[in-house]
């Protein structure tokens, strides 16, 4: 696709994906991707300490092998998939202004403060590691380089890249000389007895009075992944632009090329991160995490490009893709009940009950998602969060 850029930072756009149908695809999509960041979730939720121990507390160091295979085949994988789905849902809307005509990024700016709002009140009273807020600020940053020139465009998105591959680098040196950091391993042993203490005892209150006092460690991961998540939104942009989602001949080559490069320099880079042990744990994450997450793209599209007739699966997914908002805080709100002593306090009660209890819970979250999202979708023409957005955004 040829997109150019008009006076008055009005977008002209023109080439693939200048058609307005919907692409069934990116549906699907999503649901993928808000199920698939549950599954590395879920363990944040089920360990000692929850949300202090972070994303280390859901690596796969030490765990057996179902255990380790169902958090290796997670971990950051989705959180890429639905940030470069992000960076796609932006693409959408800047064509959507160029086909109106509309100056850019304009209205879209609301939209970005609406998703900031959201994420903040999700952190602040659900889950610490909320990526919404993260999205916002690199949506609105991403939406302004759209109006730069396409070759601008690629330079800012591969400056992006190499500035996370050098501060991933520097993480990485630096967890291999301090050793073993807190709450390493998902044990809990690093995490204090008083934050143990709190999410399987404490009232709901203290939970969000520890979140707002800790704020600063608890919103580093945005952080330190800003530049991968610039690199990420472009990238979705511009696998848009390439028509890497239409049920097409050129779709689906471009989605047999995602599948094999992802799949083949991504899983291998990742396995060899996660022989690496823990000090290389950021490494598996942060940097061949969102290779395999192409791949997954792409692997997705292949299943979909072959089904001839869509089933309950296919009707799940997609009904919870376009629910991906209400779907994503829900799914955090049930694990919160589940998990924590303010509901039914299953991450101190079923402790010594090993993983299987984790795996289950998050596929009842699944099924309930599944079900939900299609009860209400019978009824309504967007989710419940969707809905209030585009409401406040008609003002």
């Amino acid at each position: 696709m040829v997109e150019t850029v008009g006076v008055a930072g009005r977008p002209v756009a023109g080439g693939v994906g200048a058609r307005g149908a919907r692409l069934p695809l990116l549906d699907v999509l999503r649901g993928v991707a808000i199920l698939g960041t549950l599954m590395t979730n879920v363990w944040i939720f089920a360990s000692p300490g929850a949300e202090w121990g972070g994303v280390l507390n859901g690596s796969a160091a030490g765990a057996g092998a179902a255990e380790g295979a169902f958090r290796f085949l997670a971990d950051g994988k989705f959180l890429s998939m639905l940030t470069i789905l992000f960076g796609v849902g932006l693409a959408i809307q800047f064509q959507s202004a160029a086909k109106r005509g509309l100056r850019w990024p304009g209205r879209y700016k609301w939209r970005a403060l609406f998703l900031f709002v959201e994420g903040t009140v999700h952190f602040v009273l659900v889950f610490a590691w909320d990526v919404l807020m993260g999205y916002a600020v690199v949506a609105l940053l991403v939406a302004w380089q759209l109006t730069r020139s396409v070759r601008t465009q690629r330079v800012l998105m591969w400056t992006a890249a190499a500035v996370h591959v050098a501060v991933l680098g520097l993480l990485t040196v630096f967890a291999m000389g301090g050793g073993k950091g807190e709450g390493d391993g998902g044990s809990g042993g690093g995490v204090s007895g008083l934050v143990v203490g709190l999410y399987a005892e404490g009232g709901y209150g203290e939970q969000v009075l520890f979140r707002l006092e800790n704020a600063i460690a608890l919103r580093m991961e945005p952080v330190i992944s800003f530049a991968l998540l610039v690199f990420l939104f472009h990238l979705g942009v511009r696998l848009f632009r390439a028509g890497a989602f239409r049920p097409d001949a050129d779709g689906r080559r471009i989605r047999r090329r995602m599948c094999g490069w992802g799949l083949g320099v991504g899983v291998p880079l990742n396995l060899a991160a996660a022989a690496g042990g823990s000090e290389f744990f950021m490494v598996g994450r942060y940097g061949a995490a969102p290779i395999v997450a192409i791949g997954y793209i792409g692997l997705v599209g292949l299943i979909v490009d072959r089904v001839r007739r869509p089933g309950p699966l296919t009707a799940g997914l997609t009904a919870i893709g376009r629910t991906a908002l209400s779907c994503y805080v829900l799914q955090n709100v049930l694990c919160v009940l589940a998990c924590y002593g303010i509901g039914l306090g299953l991450a101190a009660r079923w402790a010594d009950y090993g993983p299987w209890w984790v795996m289950g819970l998050w596929a009842v979250v699944c099924v309930v998602l599944f079900t939900g999202a299609q009860l209400w979708l019978r009824r309504f023409e967007y989710g419940p969060l969707e809905s209030v957005q585009k409401r406040l955004l008609r003002r």
